[in-house]
């Protein structure tokens, strides 16, 4: 994938960044070559490797720890509503935004 000087002033435009023509050129430089090395990695065949479930799981044995599927939460909707300005049947009323 090409880049341009064009797309990184789009791209900063829209991070709200501030580059000078210096800046603009190195990120261009930097973004050229992280699209360089994702090209390099779309290019290498893995047909026939099976996905990691974690990556360390390459060098050593370990187990997924998971919690148990049970719910925890209850019904905290009386704590919620005490917080609420205004509130009308468990409700919270807000004003009108939309005319």
């Amino acid at each position: 994938m090409s880049i341009t000087i064009d797309d990184v002033r789009k791209v900063a435009r829209l991070a709200q960044l501030e580059l000078n023509e210096s800046e603009q050129a190195q990120t261009l430089t930097h973004l050229g070559n992280i699209f360089a090395l994702i090209d390099q990695m779309s290019a290498v065949d893995t047909s026939g490797v099976t996905p990691l479930k974690h990556p360390i799981s390459m060098v050593m044995d370990i187990h997924q720890r998971l919690r148990s599927d049970v719910a925890t939460e209850t019904n905290q909707r009386a704590a919620n509503m005490a917080n609420a300005p205004q509130a009308d049947l468990d409700l919270f009323l807000v004003p009108k935004v939309i005319e």
